[in-house]
């Protein structure tokens, strides 16, 4: 327990976590609060450890005013599962957004209020957190983020996703000692003597989070958080470089790198003087990132034009995004898609209507290879198969499971108005509603193409919905489309719809039009692209629905989130979907008074 003289009365309870796990965290809340509105750090301890282990790092920061908080990661400390383990890489960024919504809720702290500290596998964690969450914090500390880890053997990754193959629940065994992460001779004993840290870690969590690190450091600069990053320069465990590629490619306004001499990897718990310059580094930082005003969602009005994800779409549409020998490749691949696309149903139909275009999606949804000759429906499974498309279904899945919820969560007997302002064929939509035929629910299906209004329709009547659902022809980006007298929708839907267009005006016009068409507390449920690993290739070889190449900017989670705060919504939750691709959001429209 806490002793009696300390600033903090340190709680101990457990919040609800991803896949339904229930996990462990300690909280060390203020006994004398400070003034105004509560502000709070959040720890994220190394790999293999627990959050008894920041307890010493709490006191010696010294916010005595502030609270505190830090969980045990599933499968350490008191924290269920077996040690190591966990679903994927991904299940601890979405524990970490679990925790933060937990502790916001529960002690009404504002995120612009929250500063968050993570160390080595943890700051990796809170990297894809601000990546793919984009939660407006005030600022992080990275302490040796494991970006690399040195594994020291060869081919160490392509071993074990090998391994993997045949055992599926493969772990490994650190190979770390205690003395190889501090100098400290009394902190190496503590850290071996410490019962409750186990050196196991699931080899499926390895190989996820190498690939999400190099994902998450490639596309750095779709993240503008103030951030702090702490180096040691007698790192066995991390390399630095790739540390030092992150900051450099931050979009950060507010940033510092500090490479901290005769220093190994657990800087948090090295020997004076070391250990103290990195405390005062973090506290001089953290002071600074509160003196500064809250940044303001304005700033990405105008983020289609200046900013680096801007630049990398100019790039692409003036064709030196790639080298020449890439673009000869691709030269090539467009030539086989003319000779052998006709084979495979799937390139048919995108090379007839576009292959963003709603047919498209129809049949990428749908799933069943189909083809000519025998090889076409094998050419045909390649395609249904890309990367791309495989998360477009799991983004259907995601917004089906969010508009589930969503309609769940209102009462029974209260008639339920839901909109989609680009609905395409309405296949996913419909699919959903149809789980919930009890409920008294009109659905409202737009679009511009009358083809996709004419499937749309023929669909609700197959699946007996055609009394709950109703057609309009309107362009989502018009204003005139958003009429103030039709401010009646519960849950307004845009999916698959923003990524497609670069330009943040007509996007912002069309989300303002959303907002006045939201009741009060209605909510708005919306996806985003923010990065995408074939952008080249795409643009090179495929046409959009208007004939065009396919030229897409990732629009980066927080620029996105801004825009829907310019239009008066704020964001509650989000889905990431495969390999961060896609996301499904939710925003709120705010109740009078709130």
């Amino acid at each position: 327990m806490t002793p009696d003289d300390s600033p903090w009365t340190l709680h101990e309870a457990g919040f609800p976590a991803s896949h339904d796990t229930r996990l462990f965290y300690r909280h060390w809340s203020p006994r004398q609060p400070r003034p105004g509105a509560p502000r709070a750090l959040v720890m994220l301890h190394r790999g293999h450890e627990h959050s008894g282990r920041v307890a010493a790092l709490v006191h010696d920061l010294g916010f005595p005013g502030d609270h505190a908080f830090a969980w045990d990661a599933r499968g350490h400390g008191h924290s269920p599962g077996e040690r190591g383990e966990a679903p994927d890489f991904a299940a601890l960024v979405d524990d970490l957004d679990a925790f933060v919504r937990h502790i916001r809720h529960a002690h009404d702290i504002a995120m612009q209020d929250i500063v968050v500290v993570a160390n080595s596998v943890g700051a990796v964690i809170a990297a894809t957190w601000m990546h793919d969450h984009a939660p407006p914090i005030r600022g992080c500390v990275m302490a040796a983020a494991a970006f690399a880890i040195k594994l020291y053997i060869p081919l160490a990754i392509p071993a074990l996703k090998l391994g993997l193959g045949f055992k599926p629940g493969l772990q490994v065994t650190s190979y770390i000692r205690p003395g190889m992460l501090t100098h400290s001779a009394g902190e190496a004993q503590a850290y071996a003597d410490d019962p409750l840290i186990a050196k196991q870690i699931s080899a499926r969590v390895l190989v996820d989070m190498a690939a999400t690190a190099r994902r998450v450091v490639g596309d750095a600069s779709a993240i503008d958080t103030p951030v702090l990053m702490l180096a040691a320069d007698q790192d066995y465990v991390v390399k630095t470089g790739p540390q030092r590629k992150f900051f450099d490619a931050l979009s950060s306004p507010f940033k510092r790198f500090v490479q901290l001499r005769e220093c190994r990897h657990a800087i948090f718990y090295e020997s004076d003087p070391v250990r103290a310059e990195a405390i005062s580094h973090c506290r001089t930082f953290i002071e600074a990132c509160r003196a500064q005003p809250e940044a303001s969602a304005e700033r990405f009005r105008t983020a289609d034009v200046g900013s680096r994800s801007a630049q990398a779409y100019q790039r692409l549409v003036d064709g030196k995004l790639v080298g020449m020998p890439t673009r000869a490749a691709h030269a090539l691949q467009r030539a086989m898609l003319g000779s052998l696309g006709g084979l495979s149903r799937g390139m048919s139909i995108g090379m007839a209507h576009g292959f963003d275009s709603g047919a498209s999606l129809d049949y990428v949804y749908r799933n069943q290879a189909q083809g000519r000759l025998g090889i076409g429906g094998v050419i045909d499974r390649g395609y249904l198969d890309a990367v791309g498309w495989r998360g477009i279904r799991l983004r259907r899945k995601h917004m089906n499971q969010t508009v589930s919820r969503l309609i769940a969560k209102r009462p029974a007997d209260v008639p339920l108005r839901i909109l989609d302002i680009a609905a395409g064929g309405g296949r996913y939509l419909l699919e959903t509603l149809k789980c919930h035929r009890d409920r008294a629910l009109h659905v409202t299906l737009r679009d511009r193409d009358p083809a996709n209004l004419e499937m749309a329709q023929a669909l609700a009547r197959d699946m007996g919905l055609g009394e709950h659902v109703s057609v309009e022809e309107r362009d989502a980006f018009d204003p005139d489309s958003y009429a103030d007298s039709e401010a009646c929708f519960d849950i307004v839907i845009a999916s698959g719809l923003y990524e497609l267009f670069p330009d943040n005006a007509p996007v912002l016009r069309s989300l303002e039009g959303i907002a006045r068409q939201l009741k009060p507390g209605g909510v708005l449920v919306y996806t985003g692209q923010p990065w995408h690993p074939q952008l080249a290739l795409i643009a090179g070889t495929l046409r959009n629905h208007r004939g065009q190449p396919w030229r897409m900017r990732p629009r980066p989670q927080a620029e996105l989130d801004g825009l829907v705060a310019c239009a008066g919504l704020e964001k509650t939750t989000s889905l990431i979907g495969l390999e961060g691709i896609f996301t499904v959001s939710v925003a709120r429209r705010p109740l009078a008074g709130d």
